[in-house]
């Protein structure tokens, strides 16, 4: 088959090399943004005169059937036509005739790529954005159904101080929130037209850039053609961002993990969000949160990847940067799945109340308590750690817990210590008192729960 760009060569390559160098078997994915693509370039050309209104309205009409059976699921495309740019335009011609050829006028398959990538990841960056925000939702609900739920903090996952669920919920609400702001915030790199830089150096047709941009809801276009053609920085940003993303689903994953084995039982996972094992019928794994953990790796690698791809590359365009695309388009499957998913687990997960409520009376997370307690008596705390260790030691050699410790045990060591102690080593109490800005203090966690629905 002849090439499209084949004039100047008098050898044709092994159908191997073709395969090789072909992307179509990924850029495809790219069919419905090249259509549109094309579709604001040749009506800018037609509103510029470089073409006339019979040969715009053929090629338009050629672009809406191939559109129509874009969406239909109709296309074949052709390893022998490399990419989905050239796909198309042999498509166009097939149904047009030679007018389609006059499609390409005044751009380059550099710029197009560029404008298609573009076109993607702003309408992927959206639903990104929308996901993340259900799953925001999901959390708040979840947060206000279990704001006085007691639960062990854990700092080197060993028993911290109590805290409220919905305050550990909660933290994962503002990584989120985090994550949807760098995104929204991507697009002012997302949103720059390349089209009309033509292969790097602009074009002699008397193009309108500005028209393009318009009919393609850009708000600005590239200053420099070289740099629109060679610029994958919004890429590798998008890629950035969702590694971050997928690093903060990873960290709540293991949590939900964690939470969900026999040795917490904090949590209990909805059958349609776990596994049986096909050897021991007990099991019931967390498989949709491994998978999660698992495929932040995969994101990671992807943004790797690329930069590696770019580190070496020369201006202005490289063949190196076909591999842009296979990156992002997995990343976009992987995100966009892991926010779905997650949103469901945690919708659905049952809390034990009970057993974090039993957890929190048998640990000695209420140590601070009594520290801060001889510290408000005018004890200096570093002296209060002192005296509160020692009373922690004493109950670990009893195998009791500071609840359980009788007064006179606690006065042998200062006499600071009274009755009224006992009220404020309860977990609830340890809870509630604290109302700093931002603490785990119940009044204050619904003060931060309104403060996420403002931020939706």
């Amino acid at each position: 088959m002849t090439k499209l760009w084949g004039g100047r060569f008098q050898k044709s390559a092994e159908s191997w090399v073709d395969e090789f160098g072909a992307s179509i078997g990924f850029d495809q994915q790219l069919v419905m943004e090249d259509i549109e693509g094309s579709v604001a370039h040749v009506t800018m050309l037609g509103a510029q005169g470089i073409l006339s209104a019979e040969d715009v309205e053929k090629i338009l009409g050629g672009l809406h059937e191939l559109k129509t059976l874009a969406e239909a699921g109709e296309l074949e495309f052709s390893v022998a036509n490399e990419d989905i740019h050239l796909n198309l335009e042999k498509m166009l011609t097939d149904i047009i005739g030679p007018v389609g050829g006059k499609l390409h006028t005044g751009r380059s398959r550099n710029d197009q790529v560029a404008t298609d990538v573009h076109l993607f990841l702003k309408k992927r960056v959206v639903e990104v954005v929308d996901l993340i925000e259900a799953f925001q939702r999901t959390i708040l609900e979840k947060a206000e159904q279990h704001i006085e739920t007691i639960a062990p903090g854990y700092t080197h996952l060993q028993r911290a101080q109590p805290i409220s669920f919905a305050h550990h919920l909660m933290a994962y609400f503002w990584m989120l929130e985090r994550d949807k702001e760098r995104f929204n915030e991507s697009m002012k790199r997302i949103d720059i037209l390349p089209l009309g830089a033509g292969a790097m150096a602009g074009t002699t047709f008397p193009i309108d850039r500005e028209k393009s941009a318009q009919l393609l809801g850009f708000s600005k276009v590239y200053a420099n053609s070289m740099d629109a053609v060679s610029d994958r920085d919004f890429i590798v940003e998008f890629l950035s961002n969702s590694s971050l993303l997928m690093t903060h689903l990873s960290r709540f994953a293991e949590e939900i993990i964690i939470w969900s084995t026999d040795e917490f039982k904090f949590i209990e996972l909805d059958d349609a969000f776990s596994t049986g094992s096909s050897i021991m019928p007990q099991k019931k794994n967390p498989d949709m949160a491994e998978l999660i953990r698992g495929k932040t790796g995969r994101v990671y690698g992807n943004l790797m990847g690329l930069l590696t791809v770019l580190k070496g590359t020369p201006l202005t365009y490289n063949k190196d940067m076909q591999e842009d695309k296979e990156g992002m388009f997995d990343t976009v499957h992987t995100i966009l799945g892991a926010l779905k998913i997650f949103e469901g687990m945690v919708r659905t997960m049952t809390v034990n109340k009970e057993r974090l409520k039993k957890s929190v009376h048998s640990d000695f997370s209420n140590a601070t308590e009594l520290a801060d307690y001889l510290a408000t008596k005018g004890m200096p705390f570093r002296e209060a750690h002192e005296v509160t260790g020692k009373l922690v030691f004493t109950c670990i050699q009893r195998g009791i817990y500071l609840l359980d410790l009788p007064l006179e045990d606690m006065k042998a060591e200062s006499d600071l210590i009274e009755e009224d102690v006992y009220e404020v080593l309860k977990p609830e109490a340890a809870v509630s008192r604290r109302n700093s800005l931002g603490g785990t203090g119940f009044d204050q966690v619904r003060l931060q729960i309104e403060k996420g629905k403002q931020c939706l």
